[in-house]
């Protein structure tokens, strides 16, 4: 398994993760994009039922981390990742994933700020469509998190696989809605992305950064309106 680390610019980093990209693009083998079928997953992180995917995303991007002070030693926390999601049948970027604040939940912080709208709103995953600039925000629990040591389907060295439950949604400036009806989103067949296990190891350290390289699927659920899923 390859191992990138970019402490330097983003825009440097993500030209190493195309070729990174190549070697683990047999990672989503288990998806089924073209029926939007996400692959069989623990209990832990199904989806309820009533909800139905349709959307697919394969990202390519980096995880961020910055050294900090945690209890008595240090540790790399991450900041935010940084992602473009294509088309799961095609090359076609379609999403930007990164972390912002979410204006529909209030921030116990009060010196975080939404900057569009000037009240605090919670730090969120977020994932921004890239054509109509719709956005969705959601979280995950311990409870909704599957990592390599409680499955053997996440890789060693990859981030966790996630159900994410929709904090908030938000239509684009000109009224697009491609993701303003999200419900849950699954982060599944997950590459690399794990905080590195140096660098962070005294005060001198702290403040380091370390982008790496991930790639996973995102797979977007909505509330299945259907005539059989009503009848159940």
């Amino acid at each position: 398994m390859t191992k990138v680390l970019c402490n330097f610019r983003i825009s440097i980093c993500l030209l190493t993760l195309a070729l990174v990209a190549i070697s683990t693009a047999a990672h989503a083998q288990n998806a089924d994009p073209g029926n939007l079928r996400p692959p069989d997953v623990p209990e832990k992180i199904k989806v309820d039922e009533g909800n139905k995917v349709f959307l697919v995303g394969r990202a390519v991007g980096t995880q961020n981390y910055v050294c900090k002070a945690s209890g008595s030693g240090f540790k790399f926390v991450l900041f935010t990742p940084q992602a473009t999601l294509f088309g799961a049948d095609n090359d076609r970027q379609v999403i930007h994933h990164f972390f912002s604040p979410n204006p529909f939940e209030l921030n116990p912080d009060p010196t975080v700020v939404t900057p569009a709208l000037g009240t605090p709103g919670l730090i969120r995953a977020t994932w921004q469509d890239s054509r109509d600039s719709s956005r969705v925000w959601a979280f995950a629990t311990p409870d909704t998190t599957l990592t390599s040591a409680d499955s053997p389907l996440v890789e060693q060295g990859a981030v966790a696989w996630l159900k994410l439950t929709a904090s908030g949604t938000q239509d684009g400036p000109t009224g697009g809605h491609t993701l303003s009806d999200t419900t849950f989103v699954q982060r599944l067949n997950t590459h690399g992305g794990l905080a590195p296990l140096t660098g962070c190891a005294s005060a001198t350290d702290v403040g380091n950064e370390a982008f790496v390289p991930y790639t996973a699927d995102y797979f977007f659920y909505k509330k299945d309106e259907s005539p059989a899923a009503s009848s159940h």
